[in-house]
């Protein structure tokens, strides 16, 4: 499906968002876009960002062996402008203007942006297990969307993203417990309490971009392949609500978090709260690597 359809068609976009929980649509990033934020993780992967926990890269390491000492970098539109300019991109910002809180009467379109996240996900790197975003980043309207860029084709063997269709529409953050994968997920506790036999197995090319709400269940399993399956997922939320999140733990604070609202943000349309400015983006991004406890559990 693509995303410069006729209005009937996008209409039926918005109407599926809502039903299912998710949206595909294919062909909404370029071959060149792609290829460029790819030679991002090789970039990140060399060191040639300021990064906290990057692995060393030893001298004449190939680019493909230096991305598989990492899983993922956190915030990378902080220090790599080619990631920045993927937050706003026309095609994606039109979708998202039209979806993220399609479900709240008067919403006028506005879209904010909180976080990038860039998986790298080599041969044989754990996925991560069910799991809901808007327990992580909470929002006031469940208008929590992630925005899921395909950066190679993403097959059932090398972890593709899979979704419960409909399982966001309740509203509720299902409890959570360590899981005993440890050589198909990562370390991060896995969602449980429902009935997971709807799954849908969301295979698509590179250049394809998955929508799905911040309460819609979610994993990806190991890459069992031979190849990279590599995604830039970036999160965004109705740009009328108060974000009361902050991405790093020790920044959390029990006063004021009915009024706290997380700053940091790059709008897409007007933004009412533009009056309280904005922060300022660290000068480094942490990197999650593919050694250590990672390394070990992903490769038993």
């Amino acid at each position: 499906m693509n995303a410069t359809a006729d209005s009937t068609t996008q209409t039926q976009q918005t109407e599926r968002y809502l039903a299912d929980g998710y949206l595909v649509v294919r062909d909404l990033v370029s071959a060149d876009q792609v290829a460029e934020v790819n030679a991002e993780a090789v970039r990140f992967a060399r060191g040639e960002f300021p990064t906290i926990n990057a692995p060393p890269v030893p001298d004449g390491l190939s680019d493909s062996d230096a991305m598989a000492r990492l899983l993922a970098v956190h915030f990378p539109h902080w220090v790599s402008p080619v990631v920045r300019s993927m937050i706003d991109i026309a095609p994606i910002a039109e979708v998202l203007q039209r979806i993220t809180a399609a479900h709240v009467p008067g919403w006028d379109g506005s879209v904010k942006c909180m976080q990038s996240m860039l998986f790298v996900k080599g041969p044989g790197m754990p996925g991560q297990a069910w799991h809901q975003d808007e327990r992580f980043i909470p929002t006031r309207d469940r208008s929590l969307v992630g925005v899921w860029i395909a950066l190679d084709e993403a097959t059932v063997a090398n972890g593709c993203l899979e979704v419960i269709p409909g399982s966001h529409r309740a509203g509720y953050i299902h409890p959570f417990k360590p899981h005993d994968q440890p050589g198909e997920f990562d370390p991060t506790d896995e969602a449980y309490g429902f009935d997971d036999s709807d799954t849908v197995m969301v295979e698509v090319p590179a250049g394809s971009v998955v929508f799905f709400n911040g309460y819609l269940l979610h994993r990806s399993q190991r890459n069992r392949s031979d190849g990279y399956r590599r995604a830039l997922v970036n999160h965004y939320c109705n740009a009328w609500s108060l974000l009361p999140w902050s991405p790093l733990p020790e920044q959390l604070t029990t006063l004021g978090v009915a009024t706290r609202d997380y700053r940091n943000v790059v709008p897409i349309g007007p933004d009412p709260y533009a009056w309280k400015g904005y922060g300022e983006c660290p000068d480094a991004v942490l990197i999650r690597p593919a050694e250590g406890p990672w390394g070990e559990t992903a490769n038993p």
